[in-house]
């Protein structure tokens, strides 16, 4: 089926990341991957030819592109080359500028929001801790008012691109008595007295992120560190976490599929018992299936896009995207191991590594329990 959802504009922009990936990514794949992390100089590269700053008007210094569907068309290519990779610049281009180009003041936007579109500076989002999960009303890290300053006590885990954030955007509980609305966002920056970063988090799979515990030990911060008002952090996550997840399954999709087209082509080319295994019943209709899930799940997935650019997608149907795409994409990935027999086991085929990166999908941005949860409230139960 033909996608309509992106202009000649569009597919320009997209031959421009894919230049990007096959220049700047692919040759220091292994590198990244024995890192575990992204070189500071892949960034950079990244801010320069403007990815990082679609979400950032001009004047601080992004694209000033105002239309949602470059986002996911970087989200798509990225994805294609990597799943951890597009994670780490997913959060730091898609998720966190909203929060600054939305809440801040101009003296933060003029402060943060250059750094992050150059990719000299690298951003990431702390909400999740070790006892809470997906409970974000719930969480325990908190700021006291001292005087003319607030200090955060608390850690955090599970968060991308923590270990080599230069600004974190930390979800903290300043007043224990109004629950959800007793949330406010700081930014915290490297170098502030009592804040500390684990080791690197040994995952299963999304190897290439910098996945790391976050600690803040009587961390003090001005209100000029405070994003929004006071009180109002968790309304400002609820209201973001849309983007997110519709990036989360434009990263789910265009992964998976990318396999997938290998996994057709090994099918081709592997031969057993004198034909092509793809070629076999079997395969050939499990292969029939497999291209049908992905391309449904694409155009939800586009018509969700579509809606986010023009302002109206809701965060009912975001869930469902997210959700969805993630059961879609484990369950291609382990279809395409499978269709690769012993080889699919091995780390030095992508599908592999592919099938491990894969499995967190249907836990982060919301677990998909989480998201069935959303969906069911709004039917009435």
């Amino acid at each position: 089926m033909p996608r309509n959802v992106y202009s000649p504009d569009h597919e320009a922009f997209r031959d421009s990341v894919r230049e990007f990936v096959q220049r700047s990514l692919v040759p220091r794949a292994e590198q990244m991957l024995e890192a575990k992390s992204i070189d500071r100089d892949i960034w950079v590269e990244a801010g320069k030819q403007g990815f990082l700053g679609l979400d950032i008007p001009e004047e601080y210094g992004g694209a000033g592109a105002e239309d949602y569907r470059f986002n996911a068309v970087f989200a798509e290519e990225i994805s294609r080359f990597n799943a951890a990779v597009a994670s780490c610049f997913g959060i730091h281009a898609d998720v966190c500028p909203p929060y600054i180009v939305d809440l801040g003041t101009d003296e933060q936007k003029q402060r943060w929001l250059p750094g992050m579109a150059s990719g000299e500076k690298i951003c990431a989002i702390a909400m999740t801790e070790p006892g809470g999960g997906s409970d974000l009303a719930a969480l325990r890290t908190t700021a006291v008012r001292d005087g003319d300053e607030w200090v955060i006590n608390g850690s955090k885990t599970f968060i991308t691109n923590g270990y080599q954030a230069d600004y974190v955007i930390v979800a903290t509980r300043t007043d224990p008595t109004k629950g959800a609305k007793g949330i406010t966002l700081f930014m915290v920056e490297t170098g502030m007295q009592g804040f500390t970063r684990g080791r690197k988090l040994d995952k299963v799979g999304q190897e290439e992120s910098d996945t790391a515990e976050l600690f803040f030990e009587n961390v003090r911060v001005s209100d000029e560190q405070r994003i929004g008002p006071e009180g109002m952090g968790f309304i400002a996550m609820m209201q973001r976490l849309p983007q997110e997840r519709v990036g989360a399954a434009v990263s789910n999709v265009a992964h998976a599929k990318a396999i997938l087209e290998e996994t057709i082509q090994y099918a081709k080319d592997r031969k057993a018992f004198g034909q092509p295994i793809g070629a076999f019943q079997h395969n050939k209709f499990k292969i029939a299936e497999l291209v049908t899930s992905i391309e449904v799940a694409e155009a939800y997935v586009d018509d969700c896009v579509a809606a986010h650019a023009q302002g109206k997608l809701t965060a009912v149907d975001a869930a469902k995207a997210k959700w969805w795409s993630a059961q879609v994409q484990n369950d291609v990935l382990d279809e395409c191991v499978q269709l690769h027999g012993g080889y699919g086991f091995m780390n030095e085929y992508r599908v592999a590594r592919a099938w491990r990166d894969a499995r967190v999908t249907k836990i982060w941005a919301g677990s998909n329990e989480i998201m069935k949860e959303l969906i069911g409230r709004d039917l009435g139960f």
